[in-house]
């Protein structure tokens, strides 16, 4: 049964809904709720856009970019907002850096995810590998209470799939590990193991990451530690991480 509560001193006062009406409405919208493919991908060109005039250290309006979507698709400007927050999910689970206060929104399915991330691969001129949509679903699942011990496969598929890699200097990366001697330059703690060649064990992390036009670049790199360096990829604090290195590396450089 859905209730009302009353906001105002009268009776005669628009009903506002109860949080869990909220919620309910909420689930009903990201259920049946679809985008068509041109929505889609009219808001991850509008996402990267912003994203590359915020690098250039342009000021960016996010309200402007949302309010021209709404008008363009008779959409309201929250639900283009909420979508954006959706590709900042999807960029977080890619391991790559998203929008400056556009903070990542899980409410996005699997399907949805993976187009999502076919555009931004098309954008960059990247070959379409789509990892994200089974880190979603794997998430949705573990959200379910009491999971029965799945049987799993014996005999997994494998597809082939290519994959684009940038040729980096290995100067630069010996030089960034020699400087950090064995202590991660994110964490302060010296590194958690030594490797199979003796050496203490530690990552090289670009801040701006290539795929963004980062540099290979000593001004560009440190060395972290497996658990820092997985959380500045993958955390809700990777931001504020990166800025962290920003300022207290010394050598490292904002572009």
């Amino acid at each position: 049964m859905v209730g009302y509560i009353y906001d105002g001193a009268t009776p005669h006062s628009p009903p506002k809904l109860e949080l869990l009406d909220r919620l309910l409405c909420w689930q009903h919208y990201r259920m049946n709720d679809d985008w068509n493919n041109k929505e889609l991908k009219a808001s991850v060109e509008a996402y990267v856009e912003m994203q590359r005039n915020e690098r250039a250290g342009q000021l960016i309006v996010k309200k402007q970019y949302y309010n021209k979507l709404a008008q363009r698709f008779g959409r309201s400007e929250k639900a283009f907002e909420r979508r954006m927050q959706n590709i900042s999910y999807v960029l977080s689970l890619m391991g790559r850096s998203w929008l400056t206060g556009v903070r990542p929104a899980k409410n996005v399915d699997a399907d949805v995810a993976e187009q999502i991330e076919k555009l931004l691969a098309k954008l960059e001129g990247q070959k379409v590998v789509t990892p994200t949509a089974f880190g979603i679903a794997v998430r949705e699942e573990a959200r379910q209470k009491n999971l029965s011990k799945p049987n799993g496969n014996p005999s997994p598929k494998f597809r082939r799939v290519m994959i684009t890699q940038f040729q980096r200097e290995a100067a630069v990366e010996a030089w960034v590990l020699q400087q950090a001697a064995g202590i991660c330059e994110c964490c302060e703690k010296p590194a958690p193991f030594n490797g199979a060649d003796g050496l203490p064990y530690l990552e090289l992390h670009y801040v701006r990451q290539l795929a963004e036009g980062g540099p290979d670049t000593v001004s560009n790199a440190v060395a972290l530690c497996p658990n820092c360096h997985r959380e500045i990829h993958y955390g809700i604090n990777a931001q504020a991480l990166s800025a962290w290195l920003y300022d207290n590396v010394a050598r490292l450089i904002r572009d």
